[in-house]
């Protein structure tokens, strides 16, 4: 007999714990409750998470459980605890409550994200009297790189970068202390036995007891410097210096693209942009992402931060290195990544040097390698709440939670996401892990880091899949490489239209059911290609995860020059007018009023390859429809910089006048499928631009209509057929004026409003959506 059963007052209970509760210390923190309520026992980690047994009298049990909830550590994140009586015979030797060893088995731990400096980490780096003092690594089971070192998991030290770092006897025995915050703190070090940091200057290191105050001192000289960071380096100049800054695009390639910057504290960013307190809680989590401010009149910073745009990014200090660094900044500095335009920043010291000695007059290096480059994740609050822009350093690879179907969904899914913003998902016992952003695939160092962090996440998660997911589109490098991969490992092959990984992605990230998944999605983007190859990009579906439906899309206009178009608006611009009017009222239009869109081309070439379809595929996109009234507005004619440029300049032009003006008409033409044509909406802009409106004004106008035009139909639609959840996604709807109006709208008339929010409405988050699409047929 147990000697509890014996006792009534006694309670012995065992407690399952679930979520990201490994490497975040947990155990530590179960042992530091189990001491405060006076209970016996042990906890340890298995395949499933966290197990504990408890002892002691039932209430001190039940504020036990209570408690592992409402004061988990900062980095957990707990999905779900149970707990029922423990009959098992306890070891006799069991005194008082033990963190044991893991069960046998493999420890599936995950992979948590990395964490920004926490306060007790941060009060250590700027104590003088302690022995971290001014060390640019100093973290905790709090704080720290997580993914960014990791090579394989179970996550410990043998399988980090910090590998080569021997612990002293002081981090040995920080390390093995339950009491103490590092207890199993894998990147634990100190000025004795951690990484250290220097500056280099043309290769050759630079003699300084300070390094960090001396790098300081060159950015506010007015040189630009390359600083190793936890994710790879970033490129770093003073944020008031224009100078500094031009200089910065010019070498970076950069002409137009924001600039974000990194200020020293709160206080300081408030100084310089308006700032909420959902904001202010944004910048100041764990993740310490990018977030989107709105910058007051006279900032005092430099002009081409963000030319042509309304916002500014802003981080704060996300490790000890930034915050020393920044503590000798009176301003705040550009923080942009460590590459030239379009690339994967560096990561490895040799290839900084090589890739960055035309860009940067001097290095701040350190010796702790990086194994999963990380770009800074981009985050936005707005009416209709918190978007994520590009997820990577901070929240990626936090799995996402799904619906309790496809929690049972056993087929392991590899899905390869698209062409642009990649990434991709792990779809296996019941969670979704979706790797950080990765950039465009177009790009041939992209796409080969995006197959090495493959392999290696393949092999840290020892995930082996039997069904491989890939976009519609044959020309897609991420289709054609999961069409390799599909080969090499033997495993079935599942294609997903573009948009329909859109409306999935939503779905699956809301937790909706497939036994319950019958929504409208109002689906936004560049480009996709559709089920009658055609290129799609301004949808109105109706399904879910198994089916869909094309009921409305914006009316096709060519491309001419196919992907020319994409990059240079004033062809869109002329393509609209010819659909809208035909040709030869095109011609006159664009020799009159728009005469100076079109200097030195030949709109009678383009005409011609319109109307004999050459090069010039059909498309619905909504982005090419920004484009083309971007065009007409003197926005970006000739060139985007970068892709939706256009859109980011409507948006700020529209903003002012937003809330004070009417739509222009949209015609909604069709009966089994809705068509949004475009000739009303063009001879009113022509019109404004004729009378001379404010551009705002016509931006405004353009914006609301589409808000109108798109709330009216899709009510329409919704309410013929019984539906009462639209979905909003596609890279378009990162428009805050377009989402917000739209949710709004419609939530105004009892439909229930799904927007992505732990991954991106554009590229970035499709991966999601094939893995559950390509699950839930695989069940069927």
């Amino acid at each position: 007999m147990n000697s509890h059963a014996s006792n009534p007052g006694i309670r012995a209970t065992r407690v399952r714990v679930t979520g990201l509760v490994q490497g975040v210390g947990f155990r530590p923190f179960v042992w530091r409750l189990a001491e405060e309520e006076g209970l016996s026992g042990k906890v340890w980690n298995d395949a499933a998470g966290v197990l504990a047994t408890v002892i002691g009298p039932e209430d001190a049990v039940l504020r036990f459980l209570s408690r592992l909830r409402a004061e988990a550590p900062p980095l957990a994140r707990i999905d779900d605890i149970r707990s029922e009586p423990d009959t098992a015979p306890l070891d006799k030797a069991l005194a008082g409550f033990q963190i044991t060893t893991s069960m046998a088995g493999e420890v599936a731990t995950g992979i948590v994200p990395d964490a920004a400096t926490c306060p007790a980490c941060l009060r250590e780096t700027l104590d003088p009297a302690g022995r971290r003092f001014r060390y640019p690594f100093t973290n905790c089971t709090h704080c720290g790189p997580r993914l960014s070192i990791v090579t394989a998991i179970p996550y410990d030290r043998a399988s980090t970068s910090m590998a080569p770092f021997v612990m002293c006897a002081h981090c040995q025995a920080e390390y093995e202390a339950p009491a103490d915050r590092r207890f199993h703190a894998q990147p634990i070090a100190c000025p004795q036995c951690g990484p250290r940091v220097w500056v280099e200057q043309a290769g050759n290191e630079v003699g300084a007891t300070e390094p960090i105050k001396l790098i300081a001192q060159r950015i506010a000289k007015g040189e630009i410097v390359a600083v190793k960071g936890i994710g790879g380096f970033h490129l770093a100049v003073d944020a008031s210096n224009d100078k500094a800054v031009d200089t910065l695009r010019a070498r970076k390639k950069r002409p137009r693209k924001p600039l974000a910057i990194m200020a020293r504290d709160l206080d300081q960013v408030r100084a310089y942009c308006d700032v909420s307190k959902e904001e202010a809680d944004l910048l100041t989590s764990a993740a310490a992402p990018i977030v989107l401010l709105e910058p007051k009149q006279e900032t005092g910073l430099a002009s081409g931060l963000a030319p042509g745009t309304d916002r500014l990014g802003v981080m704060l200090p996300y490790t000890p290195l930034h915050h020393l660094m920044m503590s000798e900044l009176s301003r705040p500095i550009v923080l942009t990544s460590g590459n030239l335009s379009e690339e994967p920043q560096a990561i490895e010291n040799t290839q900084a040097r090589k890739s960055l000695n035309q860009i940067a007059d001097a290095y701040l290096m350190h010796d702790r390698a990086i194994m999963n480059r990380l770009d800074d994740s981009v985050v936005r609050m707005s009416r209709s709440g918190n978007a994520v822009l590009r997820r990577a350093r901070g929240l990626a690879p936090t799995p996402i939670r799904l619906a309790e179907v496809l929690r049972q969904s056993s087929v392991p899914v590899l899905a390869m996401g698209g062409e642009l913003k990649s990434t991709f998902c792990f779809l296996q016992n019941g969670q979704a892990i979706v790797s950080q952003h990765m950039g465009d695939l177009e790009n041939r160092r992209t796409l080969e880091d995006f197959q090495k962090t493959l392999t290696l996440f393949r092999r840290m998660y020892d995930f082996d899949p039997q069904l491989i997911a890939i976009d519609s589109h044959s020309d897609y490098l991420s289709t054609q490489l999961g069409r390799r991969i599909a080969a090499e490992a033997g495993a079935e092959l599942t294609e997903v239209q573009h948009h329909h990984a859109h409306f999935a992605a939503c779905l699956a990230e809301a937790g909706v059911s497939p036994n319950d998944d019958a929504s409208l999605a109002i689906v936004l983007d560049g480009s996709g290609l559709g089920t009658d190859k055609t290129i799609w990009g301004g949808e109105l579906l109706v399904g879910g995860y198994r089916h869909f439906e094309r009921v409305g899309h914006f009316q096709p206009v060519s491309l001419p020059g196919a992907s020319a178009a994409i990059r240079e608006p004033w062809r869109n611009l002329y393509a609209h007018l010819q659909v809208a009017f035909g040709s030869e009222e095109a011609l006159k239009v664009c020799d009159g009023i728009l005469n100076d869109r079109f200097t030195d081309t030949n709109l009678s070439i383009l005409d011609r390859m319109i109307n004999k379809g050459l090069n010039a595929p059909l498309s619905s996109s909504a982005g090419r429809m920004f484009d083309a009234v971007a065009a007409a507005l003197g926005v970006c004619v000739e060139r985007q910089s970068f892709e939706g440029e256009t859109g980011l300049a409507l948006e700020a032009m529209a903003r002012p006048f937003a809330s004070n003006e009417e739509g222009y008409p949209i015609d909604i033409n069709g009966a089994e499928t809705k068509v949004f044509t475009w000739k009303s909406l063009w001879a009113a802009l022509l019109e404004d631009l004729q009378a001379g409106v404010d551009r705002g004004r016509i931006s405004a106008r353009f914006h609301i209509a589409l808000i109108d035009a798109l709330a009216r139909c899709s009510i329409q639609i919704a309410q013929e057929r019984g539906i009462k959840r639209i979905v909003l996604s596609g890279g378009v709807m990162q428009n805050e004026l377009l989402l917000d109006g739209l949710e709004e709208r419609l939530r105004s008339k009892g439909m229930e409003v799904i927007l992505p929010r732990e991954l991106p409405a554009n590229d970035g988050g499709i991966c999601l959506g094939q893995a559950v699409i390509a699950a839930i047929k695989a069940e069927v």
